[in-house]
């Protein structure tokens, strides 16, 4: 008699569970826009989602507690002239949150502490350089202020956002349109996904190709592409046969991946939401009506499926809470935001525990909301680390200090002029 031996992990029984409707955010009209990001962006105080909007681009700011029904007259962000295409909370500051629109720029917001009291149009600054629509944001984990955005015109462009200048534009590195764009754990490196097939890793400061990829994955679909924290990239992609696929590659050597898992037909792209504390990834695929769970582990086959979370209404976008929103005394490991057609459902993934004493397993020392670096630091050079915090006494928030931005006068390095008087 062989004994079947069952994989330990404490992940096995995650189990996923919908918010009952008085916790659900309802009658939103989310965005009809075709693009394939998350339309959604969760931090400890605030939910974020892109809303349809008449003449321009516009999305909602809720405070965490504002469930129930929401006004048609709610008030909402709208100072984009196009449609917004994605949104992104700054890791270091809750109340500020970026967003890149068709308009081809990029806008950074100070919401007020307690939430919109009225429509917001005016940002705290602008950054303009795209010339096509920016599709991707995605804000530096450790260094303060410091933003990444890629464009339709096939350009990743890093901005200071304190003084509103981009120090760095990929132009030359990417042929076609960018997929996806992700930092590694202390941001000194970035992966992109590319209609071109090819998975990149650069790094950016040097503008120099670290590595790539090419046929990741053949089909034609879009892909995805994030860093897991010991630094290998995990994709989301399909076959030539139009499965569905997830790969796992190890930067130093692209040629084979580490392992690749055909998973069904379907033509949803698959977005992957990582924890680095756990080395869970969640894949929610647009226009699945479930989230699927991997555990990633140094042992074959490195990707261990874990469960599917399946609920009647499709998906049009997901948003994902930092560690430190979450609800430790619950065994809370994970919480999304679905949205639907006109409602926003939070999702809870808890670890079933008997104890009610604080689970130091489940929840490592977490990535808190302290930078490393200031702006200036990493573009000349310096890494840091993510400042770690334990949430043993569940996360209490600070307060946040003002975006502040000083733009550099132009004027002030050009040259004098001199007039000269012929007399």
């Amino acid at each position: 008699m062989s004994r079947r031996v069952v994989r330990q992990s404490k992940f096995r029984h995650v189990f996923g569970q919908a918010a009952k409707n008085d916790q659900c955010y309802d009658d939103i009209r989310v965005s009809r826009v075709t693009w394939d990001s998350a339309f959604c962006a969760v931090n400890p105080k605030f939910v974020a989602i892109i809303v349809e909007a008449s003449g321009g681009g516009a999305f909602l700011v809720l405070p965490l507690q504002k469930a129930g029904r929401i006004d048609k007259s709610y008030p909402t962000v709208c100072g984009h002239t196009g449609p917004v295409l994605d949104i992104d909370w700054c890791p270091h500051n809750d109340q500020v949150i970026a967003s890149g629109s068709e308009d081809c720029t990029i806008m950074v917001w100070q919401i007020p502490e307690n939430g919109l009291v009225t429509s917001m149009s005016e940002p705290v600054v602008v950054l303009e350089g795209h010339s096509k629509r920016v599709g991707i944001i995605t804000w530096h984990p450790t260094a303060r202020n410091v933003l990444l955005s890629a464009g339709c015109d096939n350009m990743i462009m890093i901005w200071n956002v304190g003084t509103g200048e981009a120090l760095i534009t990929l132009e030359d590195m990417h042929p076609d349109v960018i997929f996806s764009a992700c930092w590694n754990r202390n941001g000194s490196l970035i992966c992109t996904a590319c209609k071109d097939k090819k998975i990149r890793v650069i790094d950016p400061r040097k503008e120099e190709l670290i590595a790539e990829k090419d046929k990741a994955h053949e089909g034609a679909r879009p892909m995805r592409a994030i860093f897991l924290a010991d630094g290998n990239i995990f994709t989301t992609g399909f076959s030539r046969m139009s499965e569905r696929q997830l790969a796992l590659w190890n930067p130093q050597n692209m040629e084979e991946p580490i392992t690749v898992h055909e998973m069904d037909t379907s033509n949803g792209v698959l977005l992957p939401f990582y924890d680095p504390d756990t080395n869970v990834v969640y894949l929610c695929g647009k226009g699945d009506s479930s989230i699927r769970y991997f555990e990633i582990t140094e042992e074959a086959p490195f990707v261990h499926y874990l469960n599917t979370f399946t609920t009647k209404e499709p998906q049009r976008g997901m948003g994902y809470m930092p560690k430190r929103g979450l609800d430790v005394n619950k065994c809370e490991i994970a919480r999304f935001y679905k949205l639907q057609e006109r409602k926003c459902e939070p999702i809870i993934m808890t670890v079933p525990r008997k104890s009610d004493l604080f689970q130091d397993d489940l929840y490592p020392d977490t990535a808190g909301p302290d930078c490393a670096l200031e702006a200036e630091e990493w573009f000349e050079g310096k890494n840091g680390e993510p400042i770690l915090i334990s949430l043993k006494h569940g996360y209490i928030p600070g307060k946040n200090r003002d975006l502040k931005v000083v733009k550099k006068n132009v004027l002030d390095n050009k040259p004098k002029a001199v007039i000269v008087i012929n007399s």
